[in-house]
């Protein structure tokens, strides 16, 4: 359980630092495009930028030389795929609603709402969520059956998320589709699997991480998550929308597990 403190503590340095550099060419790029969809790409491209400076630091210190490349190659895989999923669903296309709402109930100067509204919160949330990715370079000596589980669960979720939002993307496509629920596949079972999927992609995350009391402590990183994704900005958000836009979806609602996979409600 042990872990290179000086590691760990410049590994948070340097994230805070890489966060902070993230959101604030986010931030520059909506301030000249007068765009806040901009972060939804940025979100996974973010955490890849942490996960690649954690590994350069932990080059300097004497924790395990292979860890912090198992938390970059898995964080690449995942945020890679995220980005590109969502830059290809916003390219060319109007503001996403959530935010011109945000934006239009705000009131104040648009700088004033991009920076407090959008990515200070979301560069907060970064670093914590992110947590694991920095202790992980300072890991001595990695319980490596908890790394094994740890990636099992991670593969879980990329592939919950990843064939979720494909199976999205194909009945969205369908013009016959239009205005319908999606009640297919994956979108059976749960009314959010790429939620789901990216909760358990970061509770795997910390558990390849979680060989350290460090690690241990960054359990922070999937409950916040979690909660960011079932209370804040995911689910409650877009399903307020889908309530009073698709008229089956209160049904759907009704027979459909709202975030872990269950079998559906009859009835």
């Amino acid at each position: 359980m042990e872990f290179d403190g000086s590691i760990v503590l410049i590994a948070l340095g340097a994230g805070f630092v890489t966060v902070v550099a993230v959101m604030a060419f986010g931030l520059l790029q909506a301030r000249r495009t007068h765009m806040l969809t901009g972060v939804d790409t940025l979100w996974g491209l973010g955490f890849v930028a942490v996960a690649l400076v954690s590994a350069l630091v932990s080059l300097g210190g004497d924790g395990d030389p292979v860890l912090p490349w198992i938390l970059l190659a898995l964080t690449a895989v995942w945020g890679g795929r995220l980005a590109w999923h969502l830059h290809q669903r916003n390219h060319g296309k109007d503001e996403d609603p959530r935010y011109a709402e945000l934006a239009e109930k705000d009131g104040r100067p648009f700088a004033q709402v991009a920076l407090f509204k959008v990515f200070l919160p979301q560069g907060i949330a970064m670093f914590l969520v992110a947590t694991p990715l920095m202790v992980g370079a300072g890991t001595r000596d990695p319980i490596w059956w908890l790394v094994g589980i740890g990636v099992a669960v991670w593969l879980l979720g990329f592939v919950f998320e990843s064939v979720g939002d494909a199976q999205l993307k194909r009945f969205k496509a369908d013009p016959s589709n239009k205005g319908q629920v999606m009640d297919q596949g994956l979108w059976r079972y749960t009314r959010h699997p790429n939620y789901f999927g990216d909760a358990c992609v970061w509770a795997g995350l910390w558990l390849v991480a979680a060989s350290s009391w460090a690690g241990l402590a960054a359990v922070i990183s999937p409950i916040a998550m979690t909660f960011f994704l079932t209370k804040v900005t995911g689910a409650s958000l877009n399903e307020k929308g889908m309530k009073s836009s698709k008229p089956g979806y209160e049904d759907y609602v009704r027979r459909t597990s709202g975030f872990i996979p269950l079998p559906p409600r009859r009835g």
